[in-house]
């Protein structure tokens, strides 16, 4: 696929601009309050508001009881923490494995609650992530509520922001949900730099394949604006109408990239700069409205800044405390937080080629600036299944010999990509020693509520009845050999 790069902010253009120390720091702590307010505030209006927007009057931020960890924030925390701790920007992949299984076992959902499922049968990352594998992993919005943080550290830089939110959130996403990462961590990199909405919002879509939904999704959600500027109830019923389908657990439903996409959207342009007033309609945008206030109080926070944010004089109590993630620190300040991702960005910021240096007697970084630009092409199909057999087809030959966990995932793997009856032919003593080693996962993997009536007895088939010829489900091209 063909990108084309369009510059779209002076700043944007290649060159370096200056930040100083105070002014990172003012951001990223403006962002990470924003992204409390949101998040925090918003657990109340949490899946509330479906057919009909939600009539939140007033809002007033409030963080009197301080922070808390909760999945919008908790497992960057987990990311941020160790980034930190081991001078690692992009930690790896077996990693990040480890993490999840110290510190990633509960209060989690869907498409992360998968992935950490299909952990414990031994994949790592960003397989956990892949569409054939995971159910949840093609619609989720998983890509956009674990994104945020990564931009924070990648102030002006939103083609390194986006790369790292990619990164990161394909741990349990991939296709358009992982485009939505990209766009987000563009936006909120820009938003240090640049203070007009509509800008930031172009230049996010300028980070996103052209040829993707999410494009075309923020692009609507645009002319919508434009046509009622003045009316956001008149927005939210044309993204329910286009987007909405009711259900729960689908591109349409409200943990959907559609749906939550399209109200983030609507929130930041109906919101027209105010910081309170845009987080006000997030949570009646509804849906998953914690998860659309955290993301547009992050880029207000960053917008607005940390001292401004102080001088409208909301309660805020300086303590982050871990209830949910072992192996972390339990009793942080949000100060404390907050410092972990100042330091981390000035090594983002000295990694990419900016400088520490002195400008009117004020320390602080020359950053070099980049061109926000595709970074991910969507794949092609979107459950990449040609490359997913070439790059398992050796390894499931080998795990059907060796130990329990490796058999048992070999016989999931195989079924999830239609290579069961190339390896239970070749090898079939092999093949039926491995459905007994994977039975006692059959019930957490292939029962899950996402996969589809015909793809569950299509397992059953498979697993219960030992069928080495089944009837599959997917819409995958016949197997009969690797290149």
């Amino acid at each position: 696929m063909l990108f084309f790069c369009f510059v779209l902010s002076p700043y944007l253009s290649g060159q370096s601009t200056y930040i100083s120390d105070l002014d990172l720091r003012d951001k990223i702590n403006g962002g990470l309050l924003g992204q409390f307010f949101g998040n925090l505030n918003g657990l109340e209006h949490e899946n509330k508001y479906f057919e009909e927007p939600g009539n939140v009057d007033v809002y007033v931020p409030d963080l009197s009881d301080g922070a808390f960890t909760d999945d919008d924030t908790d497992i960057e925390f987990v990311y941020i923490y160790h980034m930190v701790q081991e001078d690692e920007t992009m930690l790896s992949y077996p990693r990040i494995k480890e993490l999840w299984k110290e510190n990633i076992n509960t209060k989690i959902w869907c498409s992360n609650r998968y992935a950490r499922d299909l952990m414990d049968l031994g994949l790592e990352p960003p397989q956990t992530g892949r569409i054939a594998l995971n159910p949840w992993a093609i619609f989720n919005i998983s890509g956009q509520f674990l994104c945020e943080e990564f931009a924070l550290i990648a102030p002006g830089m939103p083609q390194t922001a986006a790369n790292l939110g990619a990164y990161y959130t394909h741990v349990a996403v991939d296709g358009e949900p992982s485009q939505t990462s990209v766009l987000y961590d563009a936006i909120i990199a820009s938003a240090f730099f640049e203070a007009d909405m509509n800008e930031l919002i172009k230049i996010g879509l300028s980070a996103v394949d052209p040829e993707s939904e999410i494009h075309s999704i923020v692009s609507n959600v645009e002319k919508w604006y434009q046509q009622h500027p003045d009316d956001w109830k008149t927005t939210r019923l044309s993204i329910k109408e286009k987007y909405w389908n009711g259900q729960w657990g689908s591109p349409g439903g409200s943990n959907g990239y559609r749906t939550i996409t399209a109200a983030t959207i609507g929130a930041l342009l109906h919101g027209k700069g105010d910081f309170v007033e845009t987080i006000r309609l997030a949570f009646n945008f509804g849906w998953d409205a914690d998860n659309i206030a955290s993301m547009v109080g992050t880029i207000m926070g960053v917008l607005k800044g940390e001292q401004w944010i102080r001088k409208q004089g909301w309660k805020i109590k300086d303590i982050y405390k871990n209830t949910r993630r072992p192996g972390l620190p339990t009793d942080l300040t949000i100060t404390d937080f907050s410092n972990l991702h100042i330091q981390l960005a000035k090594k983002v910021i000295l990694e990419n080629g900016g400088v520490k240096v002195t400008e009117n007697g004020r320390e602080g970084f020359r950053i070099l600036t980049q061109p926000a630009k595709p970074i991910e092409a969507l794949p092609e199909p979107l459950h990449r299944i040609q490359d997913m057999r070439r790059h398992w087809w050796p390894i499931l030959v080998s795990a059907l010999k060796g130990t329990d966990i490796e058999r048992a995932q070999a016989v999931y793997v195989a079924t999830c990509l239609d290579l069961v009856t190339e390896l239970a032919i070749t090898f079939p003593e092999d093949w039926i020693t491995a459905i007994d080693r994977f039975k006692p996962h059959y019930e957490k993997l292939f029962k899950n509520e996402q996969w589809s009536i015909e793809a569950k007895k299509y397992f059953e088939d498979v697993i219960i009845n030992k069928n080495i010829d089944p009837l599959c489900p997917f819409d995958y091209p016949t197997f009969r050999q690797i290149d």
